[in-house]
Parts: structure tokens; C-alpha cells; sequence
């Protein structure tokens, strides 16, 4: 399995994409310039098969109809934000003046709890990490020791809890008891910048310690 980051948009939120040696694909979080993104899949000469929501704020769906209308994919996105994708009081773009506001169409498929989730030849786990949002999720690929884990865990940092939904002390919580009990040796991909560690932080991460 390979991935690769390609930052997007007006803040450049991290999306992924995820690829098997059978050149299909998944995408995580097409956060806006949807032809940007399409320059980089027929760059690499693969499928996409389905997107994957991390969260459903603004910023991680701005291209998602264009992406999933070129392709003709399937939408996952968390039970408790569901109704997110077409509301910009909800998804948060109504708050950011900048920001034209976000509606997307509803998802193909409703993760409604925690556990294996297989697509095609890709298998992962879903882990539901709440606190930057309620519908936050974290996608573990275990066998590559790879999870994605969208705005709850960045490098050196943790989400923003000051948006609709948020609570600090329920992100700390997802922190420690999924993300933190995972390999040491295991990468983080982020929402927002640069691919960090679980043993990176645990370490040196100011927000995790005393928790």
C-alpha cells in the first residue's frame, strides 16, 4: 500500500490518497480544488473507489461532490454527521465570512460504529475519536501501521475544540484511549501538516502530557 498527502484548499487541509498495487484507490478528505486532485490521481494512473470522511467540517469536504460525481464513488461519513455535509451551520463554513459556504449531498454509506471496515482488497479499522468534532473518525490500516486521523492529532498539536461540537476533554480522551494504545512506530496522518508518530507524540506532543 502506498499514500500520498496533497494539501488542498483555502487552509490546506491534508487529503490522502491511499493506493493498493492493483492501482485502486481511496480518498480521505477532499478538502477543495477538486481539479487539483484530479491532476494527481491520472498523474498516478489509479481508480478511485470510494471517499472517506475523517469529519464533515468545511474544509474536509469543499470538493467532495465534484470528486465523487467525476469518479461515480461512494461517500462515508459518521452517523453523528451526517446531516453536516449540507448544512454550513453545521460544517462550520457559515462562521468563516472568507469562506463561501459548503453544501454537499448527502453520503452513500453512514459509518454507524466502531470496527473493521474492507473496501475492495483495502481492509481498516475505524475508530470513532471524538472531541474536535462528534463525528470525528480514525482509520487504522494495521498491517502498514498507518492511521489517518483527521483534526484530532496533529505533529506537536491536537484539534480545535471551539467550533459547534467541540470538547477538549473528550478529544484528550479519544487521544490517549485509541490513538496513543496503538504502536509506537505507527505514522500519523494528520489533517493539517506534516506526518508525525505515535512515539513523536508521546513524547514531545505540550497538549498530551498531564492529561
Amino acid at each position: 500500500m502506498k499514500w500520498q498527502q496533497l494539501p488542498l484548499g483555502s487552509i490546506q487541509t491534508n487529503c490522502y490518497i491511499v493506493e493498493n498495487p492493483d492501482r485502486s484507490c481511496l480518498i480521505f478528505d477532499p478538502g477543495g480544488e477538486a481539479k487539483k486532485l484530479m491532476n494527481l490521481i491520472n498523474s498516478r494512473g489509479v481508480k478511485p473507489i470510494a471517499i472517506l470522511l475523517t469529519h464533515a467540517h468545511f474544509d474536509h469536504i469543499g470538493a467532495l461532490d465534484e470528486i465523487r460525481e467525476k469518479y461515480q464513488i461512494p461517500v462515508y461519513v459518521h452517523k453523528l454527521e451526517e446531516k453536516w455535509l449540507g448544512d454550513p451551520a453545521l460544517n462550520g463554513s457559515q462562521f468563516f465570512p472568507l469562506i463561501e459556504a459548503v453544501k454537499a449531498n448527502p453520503a452513500d454509506h453512514v459509518i454507524k460504529e466502531e470496527g473493521l471496515l474492507k473496501l475492495a482488497d483495502f481492509e481498516m479499522k475505524v475508530f470513532h475519536t471524538p472531541g474536535h468534532s462528534p463525528g470525528s473518525v480514525s482509520y487504522y490500516f494495521e498491517k502498514e501501521g498507518v492511521v489517518i486521523s483527521g483534526d484530532a492529532l496533529f505533529q506537536g498539536s491536537i484539534g480545535r475544540t471551539d467550533l459547534p461540537g467541540g470538547d477538549q476533554n473528550q478529544l484528550l480522551k479519544s487521544i490517549h484511549d485509541k490513538l496513543l494504545t496503538l504502536p509506537e512506530d505507527t505514522y500519523v496522518l494528520s489533517g493539517h501538516g506534516e506526518v508525525t508518530s505515535i512515539a513523536n507524540e508521546m513524547d514531545s506532543n505540550p497538549f498530551l502530557h498531564g492529561f
